[in-house]
């Protein structure tokens, strides 16, 4: 099963508008999704994304300070201002779905021979220990 999360990632605010300071006109979004399949060595997890951003027309009434606002708050402006939560879902839904059990696949062309990735055969060597060479004193010369 998908689990879904929406979070607002940033706000783009005017520093005054009217007598209002710090008023939110745009709201990026996103809508993150994933999905684990299969357990213990099995286990694969997949992820989707969806994100965009959303404007706001200047409040003209219930005004909440900047301090104040919370993320359900920005995300309840999104999706009465365009957002199509349900569209958003299933397309991060169905970008997980494809990956589970991708549509399309490119499978290796019929009449050429399978390619075989083989490890070079080189000789196995083993390294050899050489001792230092003995110093010889300086001896007299006759």
């Amino acid at each position: 099963m998908t689990t879904l999360s929406w979070i607002i990632e940033r706000l783009l605010v005017k520093p005054t508008e009217g007598s209002l300071t710090d008023v939110v006109i745009t709201a990026d979004w996103r809508c993150n999704g994933i999905e684990t399949t299969g357990s213990g060595d099995t286990e694969k997890t997949y992820s989707g994304t969806c994100y965009g951003s959303c404007s706001f027309a200047p409040p003209t009434e219930n005004f909440t300070p900047y301090p104040d606002l919370t993320q359900d708050q920005v995300l309840g402006w999104c999706f009465a201002n365009g957002v199509d939560q349900t569209a958003i879902e299933a397309n991060v839904s169905a970008q997980i779905a494809d990956q589970i059990n991708p549509p399309v696949i490119a499978p290796p062309l019929p009449w050429l021979p399978p390619v075989m990735i083989v490890p070079p055969m080189l000789p196995q060597v083993t390294p050899e220990i050489v001792a230092d060479a003995p110093v010889v004193a300086d001896a007299p010369v006759a």
